[in-house]
């Protein structure tokens, strides 16, 4: 039971992490393979109803991404303003495969 509390907590600390790198609290932070300050070159082709496709400067964003370690924060998308729909669509809209444990249920 340790175990799953301590990954629990590695867990938290990455997504407090990301939140603050997000948030524009810290100058840069690498998470899942991205420099948090690229992130906002797909801000676009993830928020509102019907988003424009990914520019290349997305998609090279998304193609040096670690994809499954992406995936493990899904579920913090809304609360930043992104649709998990449309952000989880990027990799395919790209030209890459969407890991199977990335799909929005």
């Amino acid at each position: 039971m340790a175990h799953n509390s301590g990954n629990g907590l590695v867990h938290l600390l990455a997504i407090t992490s990301l939140l603050i790198a997000l948030l524009g609290g810290a100058k840069a932070v690498v998470v899942c393979g991205i420099d948090s300050t690229k992130l906002n070159l797909c801000h676009a082709a993830v928020t509102g109803k019907h988003p424009p496709k990914p520019n290349v400067k997305c998609c090279a964003v998304v193609r040096h991404a670690n994809l499954p370690c992406l995936c493990k924060y899904k579920s913090i998308l809304p609360a930043l303003g992104i649709n998990p729909t449309n952000a989880l669509a990027l990799p395919r809209k790209c030209g890459l495969k969407t890991p199977p444990k990335c799909r929005v249920a």
